[in-house]
């Protein structure tokens, strides 16, 4: 069975002040985007970096709305992305749950720090 590489962070800043901080944290937990990005790595995710294909996201699972999982852009659709996991026989991804819409899409990763 698949397993998710899910995301554990923190929002910089308020709901009052997201105009001013719009990045958030993440601590991955998993293998599916091994090897790009580990088990345990920090990341830096911007919520409202560009996106295009290629690009390592964090995102709403669209099966399960409380969790935030992260996967790479793979194509766009006309409903939203496909998704992939890097480990394709560790993720679960667009070929288990289909397109994501793009609300779905939280932000872009952009930089590890630990």
């Amino acid at each position: 069975m698949p397993v998710l590489t899910l995301a554990l962070g923190k929002t910089l800043g308020t709901r009052q002040d997201d105009g001013v901080l719009p990045f958030t944290t993440v601590r991955v937990v998993g293998a599916s985007m091994e090897p790009t990005v580990r088990n345990g790595h920090w990341w830096i995710v911007g919520k409202r970096a560009s996106r295009r294909p290629g690009d390592v996201v964090l995102l709403r699972h669209p099966l399960r709305p409380h969790l935030n999982v992260v996967k790479r852009l793979d194509h766009r659709t006309g409903d939203g992305w496909w998704v992939l996991g890097d480990n394709p026989d560790m993720s679960d991804d667009s070929r288990e749950f289909g397109v994501v819409a793009d609300e779905l899409i939280l932000g872009r990763l952009l930089w590890r720090y630990r």
